[in-house]
């Protein structure tokens, strides 16, 4: 019988089978555990290969394995974890969200950017937004804290922390290299297409009428290593 996986399910067995075994590779001192590890890595590239389209190509697969050996760190800096990026939910006098179209991908969503060293996460916040929109903002609250991976956001693990905040100057003016378009939306005028509003929509928009909910996050699979998760 012919079954069809998910994209998002191939990138997460991925992903977690290489971090695995790379986190193994940076603290194991066995040669059979070496050997075990580099093993599963080579498993990890045959499904991204699959999950990217190339299933099959061996050079791609074995491509795969040398660059992530080549990131095995020795110790606790070999520890494989995901990455830290912020998004902003952008409000302004009228209640409208703030959105950009993506360069690369043609996705709208609202602004969001890797967390750099050096910053808080309320700064790089603050940066980010005024460097791919124009608009100056002020950090608010923390909304959510959502796995890219698992919603789809990305094609690498990373852990997203969404704040709302307050347009307080600037203009529209997307950035050449990041953004195709920007631009104020409500919710009945979103523009298409978009990434994971299913799941950040109705928060976000309750937190821009001056609702106070929780913070959203990924809840507990059971178990956790298998299949999908709703948002709590």
């Amino acid at each position: 019988m012919d079954r069809t996986v998910p994209l998002k399910t191939l990138l997460r067995w991925s992903e977690s089978l290489s971090a695995i075994a790379r986190t193994g590779l940076g603290f194991t001192e066995s040669l059979y555990e070496q050997e075990r590890f580099e093993e599963i890595l080579k498993v990890a590239g045959d499904i991204r290969a699959e999950a990217d389209g190339v299933g099959g190509d061996e050079s791609y697969a074995g491509g795969l394995v040398e660059e992530w050996l080549s990131a095995v760190g020795k110790g606790v800096p070999g520890y494989v974890t995901p990455k830290v990026a912020v998004g902003a939910a952008v409000t302004n006098d009228k209640g409208e969200l703030l959105l950009i179209q993506r360069a690369d991908s043609g996705i709208w969503l609202y602004p969001t950017g890797w967390c750099d060293v050096g910053y808080s996460a309320a700064e790089v916040v603050v940066k980010e937004v005024e460097e791919e929109t124009g608009i100056e903002v002020e950090p608010v609250r923390l909304i959510a804290v959502l796995d890219g991976l698992r919603l789809g956001f990305t094609r690498v693990p990373l852990y997203s922390m969404l704040f709302l905040c307050r347009a307080i100057g600037g203009e529209l003016n997307p950035h050449p290299l990041e953004t195709r378009d920007v631009g104020w939306f409500t919710r009945d005028t979103l523009p298409s297409p978009m990434v994971g509003v299913e799941r950040w929509g109705d928060h976000v928009f309750a937190a821009l009428a001056g609702e106070h909910r929780d913070v959203l996050y990924d809840s507990v699979r059971q178990p956790m290593w298998r299949g999908e998760s709703s948002t709590t």
